[in-house]
């Protein structure tokens, strides 16, 4: 894949999450040198086990976040302009619940909502009747007022690919199964002991950024042996994907009786996608799974509004996700601020340290803008922000031309089933000529594994995109885990196995 390892680089940057690789890009296009480490796969974790939404944050406003919230919005906007084969709008319908929320409460929020951020793609907010078509059929009878906004649906996991992409082309290297073993400083320089797949080696380096998520007090405290008041709170969102509830494009954001909302998001064309919930996270971050009660209050929230709610034995595959909140003091995992917090430790004559506490997926870039704001001191003849502008890898076309380029594709691939060039570039974008190449039927593409994933594209992943097992390929560079039966997934894995040894 083309990485070029350094023995030495200006900034070492440990998880490959969202905010890793956000950070990884933007500094690699300052011409600073890059090197990327994470235990895992790119996304792993929690970047890959989001609601998988690019929002402002509705319910924040009743927390006051409104700082965070304006922010979001406007991120919201760029992403929209920057990765709009990942990025897409959506409009969520919110059922009036009176003895919750009083009508003038939520016009209010819409209102901020409309306004905090800078709007210019997306239609604003307004009152909607449920009781007519096309919501009639969907909702029980008593809800018969509510509210329809713009938000955005995102593939989380292939943005965290395309920003480490991207931080590639311009520079970066980028070690995947790659831990962090102790750092310290050392003649000005951090001295950092890594250990992969292919053994331990050394890198110095003059900065170290700390985006390893819910790792990053440990990192801190242990890897680092540098002490800090700061913590983390760890908190559990579960979600649950079950067949399709209702007909459209559009989303629910449903209020439920703890006052915490519940979405229901179209997902993956045939399937519903619930969430999320709020707990608290004991033990191991690394393998967070769904609990029968969360799994339970899912079904119940979304069961209080449809004519037809799910239930626990319909769910075909859930997930999720560790959130490493900064801890703000709130007892309510709910109240826990979703904004970030950024902590240097150095002096000026010292090797800095910067450590990432929180953060929401639609944040990553500026919040790496703010990374390197920090630590300009350091590099004073870095490169100015630049990432508002540039586009991610893949998301070469104006989102008006989306149409078009499907004609492109099957204009130029006219015996490949259209149903296979629209789910290509859906996770690819402009890059779909990339993975199929000289492909012309469907015999070039290779062993079918079933829906719409080919050996080649597997290849493709496995040489570009640092896919190496199948839980990388199945389940964050594509979603074709949720499409395959068990004995096709076994043989994707079988499959990567020869192919990577």
């Amino acid at each position: 894949m083309g990485n070029a390892i350094l023995d030495r680089v200006d900034v070492l940057v440990i998880g490959g999450g969202i905010n890793g690789a956000g950070v990884a890009r933007d500094a690699a296009g300052r011409d600073l040198s890059v090197l990327l480490v994470e235990q895992d796969d790119l996304g792993a974790h929690t970047s890959s086990a989001s609601s998988k939404l690019i929002h402002g944050g509705l319910r924040y406003l009743e927390q006051f976040e409104f700082r965070l919230v304006a922010e979001s919005l406007a991120e919201r906007e760029v992403l929209l302009r920057i990765a709009g084969h990942l990025v897409h709008p959506v409009r969520f319908v919110m059922p009036h619940v009176p003895e919750l929320r009083p009508r003038w409460m939520i016009r209010t929020g819409l209102f901020l909502y409309d306004h905090l951020g800078r709007r210019t793609r997306l239609p604003g907010s307004h009152a909607v009747r449920l009781d007519r078509p096309p919501f009639s059929a969907t909702l029980k009878p008593e809800h018969r007022h509510g509210f329809i906004y713009s938000d955005c649906s995102v593939d989380d996991a292939r943005l965290v690919v395309a920003n480490a992409r991207d931080a590639r082309t311009r520079g970066a290297a980028i070690l995947t199964r790659t831990e962090l073993v102790a750092a310290k400083r050392e003649g000005g320089l951090w001295r950092a002991r890594l250990r992969g797949r292919e053994g331990s080696r050394e890198v110095a380096a003059r900065a170290i950024v700390n985006a390893a998520g819910p790792w990053v007090k440990a990192v801190l405290n242990e890897r680092l042996n540098q002490p800090s008041h700061d913590n983390v709170r760890l908190v559990r969102g579960s979600h649950i994907v079950v067949p399709r509830l209702y007909e459209g494009d559009h989303a629910f954001i449903l209020q439920n009786d703890d006052r915490r909302v519940v979405f229901l998001i179209p997902y993956e064309g045939r399937y519903t996608l619930l969430g999320t919930t709020d707990v608290p996270h004991e033990g191991d971050p690394s393998r967070p799974e769904a609990s029968a009660a969360e799994i339970e209050y899912l079904c119940r929230a979304a069961s209080r509004y449809l004519r037809r709610g799910p239930g626990p034995a319909e769910v075909l595959w859930h997930y999720a996700g560790v959130r490493p909140l900064y801890d703000d003091g709130s007892a309510n995992p709910s109240e826990l601020t979703r904004d970030y917090v950024l902590r240097l430790d150095t002096d000026q004559a010292a090797a800095p340290a910067l450590s990432i506490f929180g953060g929401k997926i639609t944040t990553y870039r500026r919040l790496a803008e703010y990374a390197l704001q920090q630590l300009s001191p350091w590099f004073p003849d870095m490169g100015p922000a630049w990432t508002a502008d540039a586009l991610l890898p893949g998301a070469t076309l104006p989102r008006a031309d989306g149409e078009r380029f499907g004609q492109r594709l099957e204009q130029r691939f006219p015996q490949l089933p259209p149903a296979l060039l629209q789910a290509l570039a859906r996770r690819h974008g402009a890059l779909t000529y990339d993975v199929l190449g000289d492909a012309a039927t469907l015999a070039d593409l290779g062993l079918h594994f079933g829906a719409d994933l080919y050996a080649r594209e597997v290849d493709y992943l496995v040489e570009h995109e640092w896919a190496i097992g199948a839980e990388d390929v199945l389940w964050r560079r594509t979603k074709a885990g949720l499409h395959l039966d068990p004995a096709q997934r076994d043989a994707v894995a079988c499959y990567l196995a020869r192919r990577v040894s």
